[in-house]
């Protein structure tokens, strides 16, 4: 049987190119780059809450990194290095290297390195810290959304949950559906490009990783400001389109785990919003627009009121997804 450092060394170990110092010394070391700032997140996932006990080891690997490198898009960081803190009952060896494939795939497509973290034995446990640059005071933030500002959505949302609904037993969505919506929920795409291209276009930004309508209230309640959102206008795909309007309503404002970005931007910004959706080959759609007033109200086209009571996930909350 492996033993820890056995482990670490096999399927953690890579050679570092940002950091001035890797894995296996007491710290790893990070040279910072004059002109720019650090930014820094982390996030765990625990079996059973964020992922099936069985879901396959290669995609929850991408995932776990994703979910992370999601977090550095929304503020517009270029990624660099990240940690993980991993907890095993056993040292499964197939399913080790399974997900060190998975994670380096997609650490090596956004140029981010893993440069140390811990193991140890216990419920299967993912935790990563990702770490960013980002040049001096052109971070985008939550805090920042100004009265006037478009609001946007990049990709489509709802797919996650709509997925996670099959998987559930709550809906039954037929086979090449599903395969349509299942890697939305197990391997979605952190729009780095896209963060990064909005830095001088967008006033506030975050990824939607609990749902467009809880995420897109951190932003009105950091900001002070409210806003309206055109229902008729969000951004589905055609296997959600063809859902009941409950189930609609349900994945695309309230369902997690799309992990797209939800920012705000001036009119006077949409030609340059549009041409950094072009030059990252990232959709985005205009969804409503920030008001003075508090509070997030839903129309539809017509601009006729639209009711929904659901909310966003909250793992605090019993019964919030």
């Amino acid at each position: 049987m492996l033993s820890e450092f056995d482990l670490i060394a096999k399927y953690f170990t890579k050679p570092v190119r940002n950091a001035s110092l890797g894995i296996g010394d007491d710290c790893a070391l990070l040279t910072p780059v004059p002109g720019t700032q650090l930014a820094i997140s982390t996030d765990m996932l625990v079996s059973g809450t964020h992922f099936f006990a069985d879901t396959d080891p290669r995609q929850l690997g991408h995932k776990s990194l994703a979910v992370n490198l999601s977090d550095l898009a929304a503020m517009g960081a270029e990624p660099v290095a990240f940690t993980l803190a991993l907890s095993l009952p056993k040292p499964d060896e197939a399913w080790l290297k399974s997900f060190s494939e998975g994670m380096f795939s997609l650490a090596n497509i956004c140029h981010c390195e893993l440069i140390g973290g811990d193991t140890t034995k216990g419920p299967l446990n993912i935790c990563i810290t990702v770490f960013g640059r980002i040049p001096l005071g052109q971070a985008l933030r939550r805090d920042r959304a100004e009265y006037g500002d478009d609001i946007w959505v990049s990709g489509t949302i709802g797919d996650a949950r709509l997925a996670l609904a099959h998987c559930r037993n709550e809906i039954t969505l037929d086979k090449q559906d599903f395969n349509a919506v299942s890697p939305r929920l197990h391997m979605p795409i952190p729009r780095i490009m896209l963060g990064m291209a909005l830095r001088k276009n967008a006033n506030s930004a975050l990824d939607i990783s609990d749902g467009l309508l809880g995420d897109l209230t951190h932003i009105l309640d950091a900001s002070g400001v409210g806003a309206t959102l055109n229902t008729d206008s969000l951004p589905i795909s055609p296997v959600l389109a063809r859902q009941t309007e409950d189930w609609r309503m349900l994945c695309a404002l309230t369902g997690g785990d799309d992990y797209e970005l939800c920012f705000t931007a001036p009119p006077s910004k949409r030609s340059r919003v549009l041409e950094a959706s072009a030059r990252t080959g990232v959709p985005v759609t205009r969804i409503g627009f920030i008001e003075n007033e508090p509070g997030l109200r839903l129309r539809n086209s017509h601009g006729e009121p639209v009711t929904f009571s659901r909310h966003s996930f909250d793992h605090f909350l019993a019964g919030s997804k």
